[in-house]
């Protein structure tokens, strides 16, 4: 599933692309995702001008002048701008027309994704309601992460920790688990357990692995893609995720793959012992 990095990735692809121009014809060729796209989407979105691309989370924000566009990815999705003669592939789901020659095509074999217009406050949608803080941005911080760890999610095990969207937003299994790599600390290890030196490692490392990897155009393990087809080259970068049996990069002990809760975390059996 794209997570934090990839979604900035194609937000960032967008921005250019979309602020300030007016949105044509919406063609909806299957209606069926995670949540139904609703069929009079032309009517909302016609004509509308788009006013900013944002991105809260997993989730990118088209806000327009009456209303506003919520996309998310889901596991397989991608926006991509075409031609409008080109030939539609068998999952692109949603035409958005953009001028004469060009469209903006959402394709999702898995149909996991989502596409909601939203008429009141962004932030007040049930997508996002609930989200904890930005993990770029000053909320998130080693008290923040403290408080819930004592509070809410003791026994909670660090990797499920960083997973749980109503503590940060956009990480997922990827970076959960090379940000856990980074500050030293075991996958398994109870939240509870943080203390504030090792809560500063942690937002450090979060915030370090989450930037160098938008700046490699996001992890392109199958699915993503930015706006132009090209694929994201931080997994080149990955110091554990998903190596299981080879060498730790930094001391060279074997990288350990565990179940944590139902997810696959990925850890040095020595730099992670604690």
């Amino acid at each position: 599933m794209p997570e934090l990095p990839e979604v900035e990735t194609v937000r960032r692809g967008l921005e250019p692309l979309l602020v300030g121009r007016r949105l044509g014809r919406v063609v909806v060729r299957e209606a069926r995702l995670r949540r139904p796209v609703p069929r009079d989407l032309d009517r909302r979105l016609r004509g509308r001008t788009v006013l900013a691309v944002e991105r809260r989370g997993k989730y990118l924000v088209l806000r327009l002048d009456r209303n506003a566009l919520l996309v998310h990815l889901g596991m397989s999705g991608s926006l991509r701008r075409c031609p409008r003669s080109e030939p539609l592939r068998r999952h692109d789901h949603l035409r958005i027309g953009l001028d004469r020659r060009t469209e903006l095509r959402f394709h999702d074999p898995r149909r996991f994704g989502m596409v909601l217009p939203l008429d009141g406050p962004v932030e007040e949608a049930p997508p996002l309601a609930r989200l904890g803080p930005e993990p770029l941005g000053p909320a998130f911080h080693a008290e923040h992460l403290l408080v819930l760890a004592r509070t809410r999610r003791r026994r909670t095990p660090l990797h499920a920790f960083l997973l749980d969207q109503t503590v940060v937003a956009g990480i997922g299994n990827i970076y959960a688990s090379e940000a856990l790599f980074l500050a030293g600390l075991a996958p398994g290890r109870a939240a509870g357990r943080l203390t504030r030196p090792r809560a500063e490692r942690l937002v450090e490392a979060v915030r370090r692995v989450l930037q160098d990897a938008i700046e490699a155009g996001g992890t392109t393990l199958r699915d993503h893609h930015d706006l132009d087809g090209e694929e994201g080259w931080f997994a080149r970068e990955l110091r554990v995720y998903g190596r299981a049996g080879e060498p730790c990069p930094a001391c060279g002990a074997v990288i350990r793959r565990q179940d944590v809760r139902g997810r696959s975390a990925f850890r040095c059996s020595a730099c992670q012992a604690v």
